[in-house]
């Protein structure tokens, strides 16, 4: 069976392709984090600019109203520190320019840890495809984490700018059907459902509080607590190192 993490670091980024990313999937942790210290931030390759099917909707409109929403969301977890790249939504691709403006942001905030999507998820039973935004966002992140964002030799330019290279300690990979470590987020829940609700363009017709709700209970169905999220955690500094290179 899986295992139930007690452990917080004091720093992490979320980097995710569209606003409300985070709020499906990994947001109960991150606030349970940032209550109890840690530094958070977010990076989002898109802003969802066509995210919006309505009549006269522009990508313009559409981009100004899903960073607003996502600036409420953070805020609703206690997180200020937010950087939208911009990419063109649906159309994501896991490119060396890509891949530099997330070690750029990567070296400016130094997460100890990064959360991520699982780029080699492509289907979830037999109702969805995952989306290919999720899948580029995913390898870019990765592809970022290591060796780029810790290698000084790579994107040696960024230096110029005063972006250092920095080692993540640990990345965890949030999905559903990950089977690593299993964070309990009953502290936590209500924040995840209000934050998610915050993305109000997004449920003109439905409320997905029944679908999340029903998700975070089978996550936790092993455990004696009600709600969880579950990721695969990849540890590259391991622990005896990390405390070494980061005594205070």
């Amino acid at each position: 069976m899986a295992e139930q993490s007690l452990y917080i670091p004091k720093s992490a980024m979320a980097i995710v392709a569209h606003p409300d990313d985070i709020e499906f999937s990994c947001v109960g942790t991150l606030a349970l984090w940032a209550r109890s210290g840690a530094q958070i931030s977010y990076v989002l390759c898109t802003s969802g600019d066509v995210g919006i099917a309505e009549p006269g909707m522009t990508k313009e409109r559409a981009t100004q109203i899903r960073e607003e929403e996502t600036r409420y969301a953070a805020q609703i977890a206690g997180v200020t520190d937010i950087v939208f790249l911009r990419e063109p939504d649906g159309l994501l691709q896991p490119s060396l320019d890509v891949r530099k403006k997330i070690v750029r942001e990567i070296r400016r905030f130094k997460p100890e840890v990064v959360i991520t999507g699982d780029p080699t998820m492509f289907l979830s039973g037999d109702t969805y495809i995952n989306h290919p935004d999720h899948r580029a966002a995913s390898t870019a992140a990765l592809d970022a984490v290591f060796p780029a964002a810790g290698q000084p030799n790579l994107f040696q330019e960024l230096e110029e700018e005063g972006f250092y290279a920095h080692k993540v300690r640990k990345v965890y990979i949030y999905s559903r059907h990950q089977t690593g470590i299993h964070i309990n987020i009953d502290d936590t829940f209500d924040i995840k459902l209000k934050a998610l609700l915050a993305h109000k363009s997004q449920f003109p017709n439905w409320d997905p509080t029944p679908r999340v709700t029903n998700w975070a209970k089978e996550l936790a169905k092993d455990f004696d607590f009600q709600y969880a999220e579950t990721f695969r955690v990849i540890t590259l500094v391991d622990d005896e190192t990390w405390l070494k290179t980061h005594q205070l």
